[in-house]
């Protein structure tokens, strides 16, 4: 993972972490309650550590359609620890059901929490956790659909994020990361989606006291560079409204396929200011995403509701449902139930997607606190620890004709 770019200056490598040595299908691992898992093969990595197929303990070798996963990495690295600590406090099977009972919900998209420990092998000491085995992430869907998703489903997406970050909000942290990425759909049902990777998950309120607002020019740009929210770029702790804003710009993305400060993402002040611009104008940055045909009205109100929240304040998440719900009945359409990821057919690229844009070598990328992602296939292994700024396959824009691709492809070589 490269270092972590600084305005005006050169980046910072991060320390050194030990790279997980890979083990053997059949391998027992012995959680804190005395539980047994045995690992399968490896399905995904990560930059420190591997995720593999799992199950209960048995006398029957881990078959392809186990439900669980583990990830494993040394006991000296930072990323799973810091996830851990999120799942085990807000992850457990028992308090994910009785929030769904007691909020009526049908499906909650937080992965559960199964078990943790330390193993030790060789001499060394590996820390791993238990979760659900997930499937694809919807990045992979996102670039399949030719970098722009249906309206409905960006709304039904918005929808179902909406019930997980009140979730993990009332339960005390904020995620600080949603992206593409970070969203994977269910390996079992295709129609429900989970946000994962809590590396950079943030107690915000201990014990129900808010922590206060306060800039730290060595956290300045945590996150995703594109999608960070501006309280994360100043340096502050992260929080409920950031979270929000960080879904506001994914919900942009996945309409038009491109945000305008994309052409500068190694520029970590820029974005910041692009942004900033974007909340003090935000009909003119609408403007600037959509023609006039496509342009959403439903999630102009959103960010405008999400812009009116204070540091400290607890959004308004039913006002915020309620915005999303009648975008879907702006075009005759519902929630179902069903993610449709069938692009739209005969869509007009808008303003901000057709300009051809030549992708830089390096970009920023995530912070070293970084995760792994669960899921993949068991036919190779799945890179984990995804690039925040995108590469040629998801900087260019999708182009509306045939001469797009062409001047694309020239300016390449």
């Amino acid at each position: 993972m490269p270092p972590k770019v600084k305005p005006g200056g050169k980046g910072r490598a991060p320390a050194k972490r030990q790279l997980a040595e890979e083990f053997p299908p059949g391998e027992v691992l012995t959680d804190t309650q005395k539980r047994s898992w045995k690992l399968g093969h490896p399905v995904g990595q990560g930059g420190f550590g591997l995720i593999y197929l799992a199950d209960e303990n048995s006398a029957k070798p881990v078959g392809a359609d186990a439900r669980y996963v583990v990830k494993v990495e040394p006991s000296d690295n930072g990323p799973l620890f810091s996830e851990l600590k999120f799942y085990m406090r807000a992850a457990k099977p028992e308090l994910i059901h009785a929030w769904m009972k007691s909020h009526k919900l049908k499906h909650l998209g937080v992965p559960k929490y199964w078990g943790s420990g330390l193993h030790e092998k060789g001499g060394k000491r590996y820390r791993f956790m238990v979760i659900d085995r997930l499937g694809t992430d919807l990045q992979k869907r996102f670039e399949e659909c030719g970098k722009r998703f249906p309206r409905k489903l960006v709304l039904q997406l918005g929808l179902r994020l909406l019930d997980i970050l009140e979730y993990i909000h009332e339960h005390e942290y904020v995620h600080a990361d949603i992206k593409a990425s970070n969203l994977m759909l269910s390996y079992s049902d295709a129609n429900q989606v989970y946000l994962v990777d809590y590396g950079l998950a943030y107690r915000f309120a201990p014990d129900g006291v808010q922590k206060d607002y306060k800039e730290d020019p060595k956290r300045c740009h945590d996150g995703t560079i594109e999608f960070t929210s501006i309280d994360a770029h100043k340096g502050a702790s992260a929080c409920r409204r950031g979270d929000l804003q960080i879904l506001s710009y994914c919900m942009v993305q996945w309409l038009c396929g491109r945000l305008p400060w994309e052409d500068k993402l190694q520029n970590p002040v820029y974005v910041r200011d692009s942004k900033i611009r974007s909340l003090e104008n935000i009909s003119e940055f609408m403007t600037k995403c959509f023609s006039p045909q496509e342009k959403p009205d439903e999630i102009q109100k959103f960010i405008e509701e999400v812009n009116s929240l204070g540091y400290e304040e607890k959004p308004r998440y039913e006002t915020l449902a309620c915005i999303l719900k009648n975008g879907l009945k702006a075009i005759q359409a519902k929630d179902d139930g069903k993610l449709d990821f069938t692009p739209p057919s005969g869509a007009i690229s808008s303003p901000v997607k057709v300009h051809v844009h030549i992708p830089a070598a390096k970009g920023v990328r995530k912070s070293p606190r970084q995760a792994m992602r669960a899921g993949g296939s068991k036919s190779r292994l799945v890179e984990t620890s995804t690039q925040t700024t995108p590469g040629l396959g998801s900087v260019c824009p999708a182009p509306a004709t045939k001469l797009y691709m062409l001047l694309y492809m020239l300016h390449c070589i």
